[in-house]
């Protein structure tokens, strides 16, 4: 945990207390519409193969992977060049999001992560080709905030998404969970990506009436505990069913930069539906980074992610190394240090 001393006196205290409720407005938010997606989508897992399979593949050279996600650093940092340049031969596993990026540079992922069930938003990763300029009118989750440039022009981009996943999309693995939404899976198969389907755990399995056991009773797939978000599955993916030994973390940021207005953050919305715009300084938490010796912001979700990774990378065998540039995933088991660095003295 943090040391109190490092949040301002007075800041987030609103903020510190959701942390701790985290789990359930998760599950209220988006448990529901999961369970709903995944028996739906029992109607086509014979389009693709349980995620065990991924065990018997070898993905990347050597022991190592590296995560890339599509936090506020992804841009600043840019690691696909550095990748490229240093001709990368290990695993490389993106979330959703950071599809364009990578495929924009030239950069064909080994494994890509979808966990979201939200019913319109996240195919927008893979290329919507229903989208329209009123869909837009009515939802400006993409617009408002700090992520890829590309999508200032949001048809433009869309129709850039789905040139490139129509080109590149047969040629990548993706681990698609059984939450994801019927637009996603229809978009995923019609690109001919080659699909690997589990379960996120929604609550305990050993827990009497776990709706994560009636799931996995019903499509016999493997549960996986995703940490609430898709980096943290796609580190899962990366570490425990890729068993790769030494993982590094690019875009990985669960923050924002200081100076980042509110509005330009993912759940700027919810916080000023709960507390006003006049409050927000309740609800988001500002926190030191020591290892890069940088103030960050982040809001209780993003918090109560941070926690839950630090608690998965305490269980997992592999090593983890932040090379995101940013953010506030550090402290004990995390190694902070730059891409090249891990690039050049982590892996054999």
């Amino acid at each position: 945990m943090i040391a109190k001393t490092t949040i301002p006196e007075g800041a987030g205290e609103l903020g510190q207390k959701l942390v701790a409720k985290m789990g359930d407005l998760t599950w209220d938010r988006h448990g529901p519409m999961g369970v709903a997606n995944a028996k739906r989508n029992r109607t086509v897992l014979d389009r693709g193969q349980s995620l065990a399979a991924l065990r018997k593949e070898r993905i990347g050279e050597g022991e190592s992977a590296v995560v890339i996600a599509a936090g506020p650093s992804l841009k600043r940092q840019d690691p696909a060049q550095t990748l490229l340049a240093r001709g990368y031969k290990g695993a490389i596993v993106t979330t959703e999001s950071a599809l364009l990026y990578c495929l924009r540079a030239g950069l064909v992922p080994d494994l890509t992560v979808t966990l979201d069930p939200h019913a319109t938003r996240i195919v927008r990763w893979f290329g919507d080709p229903h989208l329209s300029v009123d869909a837009l009118k009515a939802d400006d989750y993409f617009s408002r905030q700090d992520m890829d440039r590309a999508f200032a022009d949001e048809m433009a981009a869309n129709r850039e998404i789905l040139g490139l996943m129509d080109r590149y999309g047969s040629r990548i693995r993706i681990a698609l969970s059984t939450s994801a939404s019927q637009a996603v899976v229809d978009r995923v198969l019609a690109v001919g990506m080659k699909v690997y389907w589990w379960n996120p755990m929604f609550d305990d399995p050993d827990q009497p009436n776990s709706i994560t056991a009636e799931l996995q009773a019903m499509n016999r797939l493997p549960c996986v505990n995703a940490g609430g978000n898709v980096g943290s599955a796609a580190w899962m993916m990366a570490t425990e069913v890729l068993g790769k030994t030494r993982v590094a973390l690019t875009g990985v940021d669960f923050a924002y930069y200081d100076g980042t207005p509110y509005k330009n953050t993912q759940y700027y919305k919810e916080a000023v539906a709960l507390v006003g715009e006049d409050n927000l300084d309740s609800v988001y938490i500002r926190l030191f980074n020591p290892d890069l010796g940088a103030w960050f912001y982040t809001d209780p979700a993003y918090m109560w992610y941070r926690q839950s990774f630090l608690d998965m990378a305490a269980d997992s065998e592999a090593r983890t190394f932040n090379c995101t540039g940013g953010g506030i995933l550090f402290g004990p088991p995390i190694t902070t240090l730059p891409l090249d660095q891990f690039l050049d003295d982590v892996i054999p």
